[in-house]
């Protein structure tokens, strides 16, 4: 049974690969910035399932070969990979809009607090249960060496914690506000003279103690915690 199922998932691997280097050479033949059409329009191009295709775009932004945008006239767009904005001892390297993630950045840090504040007068046992799954995930993005993985498993902890607030409002607004850093970011990369591996384990560390704290309603670490979360991203434009 293992083996068939392992078997479908490397098909569907291939044909996700197969999609995304016929995109990759629409990139090669366009501008920067330049529209490549719509997911739906390229998808029944290359002919495969919409699973299959959001799997090719995976690959194909973690290439940083193209971005997506949505709403109207968006679609799928050839990446334009100059700017960057800091984020603690690294940096990420985005498709575009660079001020508007540094400025996404810097109100999702404001937020946070509100988020913590909520979180320790709701989190259920069962929400901690969660959160705890999510360090786990950023544990492994961290063994594996994988930057990248490392910060989605971080966005995912993050829009975990603002799940358990009651404020649908404050939740909306900060789960756009990951969205927007999220689609854009290309890559992780060190900031400073401190291995980027060292970085990412001060950070996983930090939040294993910050949903500690939320366990233990340990108000004055958690706030503690979440400042030291923020200021580390003073001078958040590189």
């Amino acid at each position: 049974m293992s083996t068939a199922r392992d078997a479908a998932r490397t098909k569907a691997t291939s044909r996700a690969e197969q999609a995304a280097q016929h995109i990759a050479q629409l990139t090669e033949a366009a501008r920067p910035g330049a529209r490549l059409g719509t997911k739906e329009s390229l998808r029944t191009r290359c002919a495969v399932s919409v699973g299959t295709f959001n799997e090719s775009l995976r690959l194909l932004q973690s290439r940083g070969l193209v971005t997506v945008r949505p709403g109207p006239g968006g679609g799928i767009f050839v990446a334009e990979q100059s700017p960057m904005v800091r984020l603690g001892n690294s940096v990420l390297a985005l498709d575009a809009q660079e001020t508007d993630v540094a400025d996404a950045v810097r109100i999702r840090d404001a937020l946070d607090p509100l988020l913590i504040e909520d979180a320790l007068w709701h989190a259920s046992p069962a929400d901690i249960a969660d959160l705890r799954e999510r360090i786990e995930d950023m544990a492994a993005a961290a063994t594996a060496s994988d930057p990248v993985a490392f910060v989605h498993a971080n966005w995912k902890l993050h829009a975990r914690i603002a799940a358990i607030s009651p404020n649908s409002l404050l939740r909306s607004l900060y789960d756009n506000l990951l969205d927007l850093i999220e689609t854009h970011t290309l890559d992780v990369l060190p900031a400073s003279d401190q291995p980027l591996a060292d970085y990412i384990a001060e950070r996983h560390q930090l939040h294993r103690d910050l949903v500690d704290a939320l366990d233990a309603r340990d108000r004055e670490t958690a706030l503690r915690l979440i400042h030291e979360h923020n200021t580390s991203l003073a001078d958040p434009q590189r």
